[in-house]
């Protein structure tokens, strides 16, 4: 087997060892949102009293205490922020032609 034969036959290993770990991360990001649904879910359903366990009710509490403290943080007013004067430049004013 010549040079360039392992070397393309490397190349190949490690594509295929690429390809694998995309798609395991693929598979890892698709299984963290189904998890992220579910407990959205979950949460929906104990919150309306549609499903109740007892180890679920701390969580709800957790979630509803958390949703309670980010209403009651006060957001930035993004319409203050924005202007309809362009910034202000570095540049001397251009003069007059």
């Amino acid at each position: 087997m010549g040079f360039l034969d392992k070397a393309k036959a490397a190349a190949e290993q490690a594509a295929t060892k690429a390809k694998e770990g995309v798609q395991d991360v693929q598979t890892k990001r698709e299984l963290g949102q189904a998890y992220t649904e579910l407990g959205q879910k979950t949460y929906e359903l104990a919150d309306s009293g549609a499903l109740a366990h007892p180890e679920l009710t701390p969580l709800i509490e957790k979630v509803r205490a958390l949703e309670a403290q980010d209403e009651a943080e006060p957001q930035p007013a993004a319409a203050a922020t924005v202007s309809s004067e362009p910034p202000p430049s570095d540049q001397p004013p251009a003069m007059p032609s």
